[in-house]
């Protein structure tokens, strides 16, 4: 739908720029799509006359043509339309001439062609889309005119709004002008034209029957005498093409302007060729044929309706098109204007059974309105009356069915829950009224409204369609935004989400979960290297799971024992369960604490590490470091304590050779245990992001000699404090023992990944940070750089 700010301006003294017109549309439900200014920048454009037409030598789909723009002199063009003729007046653009859309105009070859000017199109000069190429003036224009002058254009602002199919009284400019005042709080006035009635009464000339009164609601006629068929006021003629109408004559183009003002269709017949001086509104008979304006013979079926003349002949199809048999003529001097309401499911399915959608049966498919009409047909003869014509007295009016308008009970406290506003029952009818919705209280100091819908919005039909309504009016903006609460049936804490990102972390590295039985038989703890005084159960079950679990190694080496006595090596499982221990001198029961082991067979200690790198990212766990040291059943050597913010949180490295022995397994294990409960209790989570950068990395790899003694996590710290905000990744890719490397000592090999967010490191940065971060390591740990 297209609307010209200057139409909707006749109905209401609205204020605000385009923009802020465009953006009150919008809220209203009319999104505005496109907004375009025309009639302006039109400078250079002038009346041209077309002197001749020939073909271009190398180009089938461009013409020259010669033009004279008033200085007698013919000016070649090369053009791609060629709905002209010699003689036709044409919007002529100079050289030099900057176009509305920005385009310079300039002297320019065309396939070898000189081209000294543009011939315009209707969009070109902002009169709605290309119709049938270049844009021919009638008139009697003067050659070299402005075509401003010669078209009567002003500066105008046209919107192009989308209107939803629930909104059939949007789909004309009274329509949207009422939803905008009442935005606006400006008065809405519609046209109440009184034309002068002259001649014979039209109900003794003309006979309207309706024989199927579901199809044709209401079937009003009038007669219009003196008509002079020519062409159209050029203010006219402009809104019309601006809207996307092409102009055809004044009777044609008054019909279509009431319709695209009102949003009544019309259908205007010739008074002398209405065969036996009657209308009547019927369904068709099977496979009966009308040929319709556009000059096709349409077979029809007895779904579809049609108007008949006297004689029950077709002569047009129901709120679709008309038929050619009364087509008006340049000889017409009398007209029967046809104002009907259709049942909008019949003309819908009608419309696209024939595959004919016309801009009357878009109208009176969405529901138009069957009260409009006597106004609607005031309207088209005070336009036609500027001709010479003349309105016969007396209305032909024949009514069928058409959709009864109830009152529906609208409660305020309802507006107010659903909208999550505080409006009061006066406020809420003021916004009603102001869109011609009748709203009045119900019952004597009520705080509901007994509400009158409008025969123009069939669309609203139940309470909720009016709160719709209040909420459009009052403006979505300014209610205020809440999310709805709902009711919480349940819920994970903080720690139970953790736990679970926890498992999920260590079932996305590929380990299986397993869950021992918690007891112990006597002399596992013993055997797992362990403190052998465990917490023990007074009546156990078996006597072989007398000893509750102090940690959760035993069970897991127990596991992988199991399995590698039926061929399944290399496993790397991991359990969350609790541990015992015995309860302080001020407790009653043993300590229980959740813990997380993690057992990966036949790999290393390197490989622990790397689990608990991957959990502490996951969790964004900051502030660790491992310490090397021992711990009672792991590797004296290969052994390290985590800590967090200098919170010991467990140890990672591997199980004793020993204590594999003594379980049975044949294979080195990698091995992690975490005190769950300290880990998640510290601080954590909170990543902070930052962007990635553009710019290309550097790697470089550098390798230090360090004794036993020394961890890797601590050369890793040296490297990140000195690296700075540089190093954006820090990995251990090696660990070597034998020669050339002394003996009691080891190699450790780092990758580190240096970038810069704002810039391309140079090759000098890279060597400076570098070097810096070797007399690091160097100054700080007994470590020397491996060449």
């Amino acid at each position: 739908m297209k609307v010209l700010l200057s139409w909707l301006s006749e109905f209401a003294p609205f204020v605000g720029t385009p923009d802020e017109i465009g953006d009150q549309l919008s809220g209203l439900g009319l999104a505005v799509e496109n907004m375009v200014a025309i009639g302006g920048g039109l400078d250079g454009i002038v009346v041209a006359r077309v002197l001749d037409l020939r073909p271009h030598p190398d180009a089938d789909r461009i013409q020259l043509v010669n033009v004279d723009a008033g200085d007698g002199e013919a000016l070649q063009v090369c053009c791609g339309a060629f709905n002209m003729t010699v003689g036709d007046l044409v919007p002529f653009a100079t050289l030099g001439t900057t176009m509305p859309n920005g385009m310079q105009i300039g002297r320019r070859k065309m396939r070898g062609e000189w081209s000294n000017g543009m011939l315009c199109s209707p969009e070109e000069i902002g009169l709605g889309v290309d119709q049938d190429g270049i844009l021919i003036l009638e008139g009697g224009h003067t050659v070299g005119q402005p075509v401003t002058e010669a078209l009567e254009l002003s500066p105008d602002v046209l919107f192009y709004l989308e209107v939803n199919p629930n909104r059939p009284d949007a789909m004309c400019v009274a329509g949207v002008a009422r939803d905008l005042a009442a935005r606006q709080g400006v008065p809405f006035t519609r046209p109440d034209p009184s034309p002068q009635e002259v001649g014979a009464d039209a109900a003794g000339r003309v006979a309207v029957e309706i024989l199927d009164k579901d199809l044709c609601g209401r079937f009003m006629v009038r007669i219009l005498d003196g008509i002079t068929v020519g062409p159209s006021p050029k203010w006219m003629a402009n809104r019309l093409t601006a809207l996307g109408m092409r102009p055809i004559n004044n009777v044609v183009d008054a019909s279509n302007y009431v319709m695209l003002e009102l949003g009544q269709p019309s259908h205007t017949y010739d008074l002398d060729a209405v065969q036996g001086g009657a209308l009547r509104a019927r369904r068709a008979t099977e496979a009966e044929t009308v040929a319709t304006l556009d000059e096709v013979v349409r077979t029809l079926s007895t779904k579809d309706g049609v108007i008949a003349d006297g004689h029950d002949t077709a002569i047009g199809i129901a709120g679709i098109m008309g038929g050619s048999s009364t087509e008006i003529s340049a000889s017409t001097t009398s007209v029967v204007v046809e104002m009907a309401w259709w049942d909008p499911m019949s003309i819908a399915s009608s419309a696209r059974r024939l595959g004919l959608r016309s801009e009357a049966s878009a109208r009176f498919e969405r529901g138009a309105d069957p009260e409009v009409a006597d106004l609607a047909m005031r309207r088209f003869a005070e336009l036609l009356a500027e001709t010479g014509a003349t309105l016969a007295p007396g209305v032909v009016d024949v009514r069928g069915v058409t959709p009864a308008s109830g009152t529906i009970r609208v409660r305020t406290s309802r507006v107010n829950s659903m909208l999550g506003t505080d409006l009061d029952r006066d406020a809420i009818a003021g916004l009603l009224n102001s869109i011609e919705f009748t709203a009045e209280p119900a019952g004597e100091g009520g705080a509901d409204l007994d509400v009158i819908v409008p025969s123009f919005r069939p669309d609203s039909s139940t309470e909720i369609d009016v709160v719709e309504e209040v909420a459009r009016i009052h403006g979505y903006h300014r209610i205020p935004r809440t999310l709805p609460r709902s009711a919480i049936t349940g819920g994970l804490t903080p720690y139970q989400a953790d736990r679970r990102v926890v498992r999920t972390a260590m079932v996305g590295l590929g380990l299986d979960e397993v869950m021992p039985v918690p007891f112990l038989a006597p002399g596992d703890l013993e055997r797992a290297g362990l403190d052998p005084d465990g917490v023990t159960v007074t009546n156990p079950l078996v006597a072989e799971e007398s000893v509750m679990r102090a940690s959760l190694r035993p069970g897991i080496l127990k596991t992988l024992a199991y399995n590698a006595s039926h061929r399944i090596h290399g496993l790397g499982v991991f359990e969350v369960g609790h541990v015992y221990r015995r309860p302080a001198e001020t407790q009653t029961l043993p300590e229980e604490r959740e813990h997380l082991a993690v057992a990966l067979a036949g790999r290393d200690a390197g490989a622990a590490v790397e689990v608990f790198s991957a959990l502490a990212d996951a969790l964004d766990a900051r502030d660790y470091r491992l310490v090397a040291g021992t711990t009672p059943g792991m590797h004296p050597t290969r052994t390290a304590r985590i800590e967090v913010g200098g919170v010991v949180v467990g140890h990672v490295g591997e199980v004793d050779p020993g204590v594999l022995e003594a379980f049975g397994v044949g294979e080195r294990v990698g091995w992690l245990e975490l005190d769950l409960e300290t880990l998640l209790g510290l601080p954590h989570g909170g990543r902070p992001y930052r962007s990635v950068s553009r710019y290309p990395s550097s790697d470089i790899d550098l390798a230090f000699e360090v004794d036993e003694t020394t961890a890797a996590a601590d050369v890793g710290s040296c490297l990140t404090a000195a690296a700075g905000d540089l190093l954006v990744d820090l990995a251990l890719f090696d660990v070597f023992r034998g020669a050339p490397v002394a003996d009691g000592r080891r190699s450790l090999a780092f990758t580190l990944r240096f970038q810069a967010a704002d810039r391309t490191l140079t090759d000098a940065e890279v060597a400076e940070v570098r070097q810096r971060c070797i007399d690091a390591v160097q100054g700080s740990l007994p470590a020397t750089l491996r060449g």
